[in-house]
């Protein structure tokens, strides 16, 4: 089901869209030379950080409320068409390596699901329907958070998806890169990055793309750093999974206590390779069953656990 069954009607839409608007100042990009192409696209690119920087009111708003929610076990569920739903499950992936989080903490769900990942899926991103079954899927509670994602504001799929989730009585918020857009309206929290038209003409897997990707960077990232994943700036909950993580672990580790490498070994091998828990075994001086301990009771805060144990 499609919000504007007409034809006509769609295309005046989508020409009074910002993200879709014509620039007739590069209707000849494609006669330049390669640099000076790569050159104006570098130029637009560097406007993204600057239209970002006037939302972060905004943005720190739906993470104070997103870290709030999750810190009572709730979930961060993105959901998107297209380049805005590949973003959220990238966002949703790189998680569990970063912080250690269960897969089933941040979701990305796009619309025709993993296979709209590579390929297109036709009419996914125009159902409403689609949105409400995966939704109802996860068993949505009141503590969960639903990231509706779209460049235009318009996709009925993000919009349906954040009007179900509100109805359900979770947290949302609306992602899009034009003002007044359907889907910040529907949204408790609208958050509306305005990158200006695209170097190529509706394309907004560029500019929009990458707004996108940097309020979803900071919607995941310091929605860790408040729920005490972080020690300081350095990942203490990060996965070693692989040996470049294992090296990054050590590092960690060394970084945070200024312990020398066996020391280092010592406390890795004594807490499972958890590098929170080494920390506190080094600067707290206690063994690896009792770092667990602390951490447990300090909601895995490092710095809580620190102060619990006198260090």
């Amino acid at each position: 089901m499609t919000s504007t069954s007409n034809p006509r009607d769609l295309r005046t839409e989508l020409e009074s869209l910002t993200t879709e608007a014509f620039r007739p100042e590069l209707a000849g990009i494609d006669q330049l030379p390669t640099l000076d192409i790569a050159r104006l696209m570098n130029a637009e690119d560097a406007t993204v950080a600057v239209a970002v920087a006037q939302r972060l009111p905004e943005i720190s708003a739906a993470i104070d409320a997103v870290a709030e929610r999750m810190g009572r076990g709730g979930r961060l569920i993105y959901m998107g068409a297209g380049t805005a739903g590949r973003l959220g499950v990238l966002d949703a992936s790189e998680c569990p390596p970063t912080f250690n989080t269960d897969p089933s903490q941040v979701v990305g769900l796009i619309a025709g699901g993993p296979a709209a990942m590579v390929t297109s899926v036709e009419g996914a991103e125009d159902s409403r329907e689609l949105a409400v079954a995966d939704l109802d899927a996860l068993t949505l509670t009141a503590d969960d958070t639903v990231v509706g994602v779209s460049a235009s504001g318009r996709t009925p799929y993000a919009i349906a998806a954040v009007e179900h989730a509100r109805s359900e009585g979770a947290l949302t918020i609306g992602l899009s890169c034009n003002e007044h857009s359907a889907l910040a309206a529907a949204a408790e929290h609208g958050i509306e990055v305005v990158v200006g038209p695209e170097l190529l003409t509706g394309s907004t897997r560029l500019k929009a793309g990458t707004a996108q990707k940097l309020v979803l960077n900071m919607l995941s990232t310091i929605t860790m750093i408040r729920l005490g994943k972080t020690y300081g700036n350095l990942m203490v909950d990060v996965r070693a999974s692989n040996e470049k993580l294992r090296a990054r672990s050590r590092r960690i580790v060394a970084l945070a206590t200024g312990a020398d490498d066996a020391e280092i070994e010592r406390a890795l091998a004594a807490t499972d390779g958890e590098v929170k828990n080494a920390i506190l075994v080094v600067l707290a001086g206690v063994d690896g069953p009792t770092a667990a301990r602390l951490l447990e009771e300090s909601g895995g805060r490092l710095r809580a656990a620190l102060t619990a144990a006198g260090g």
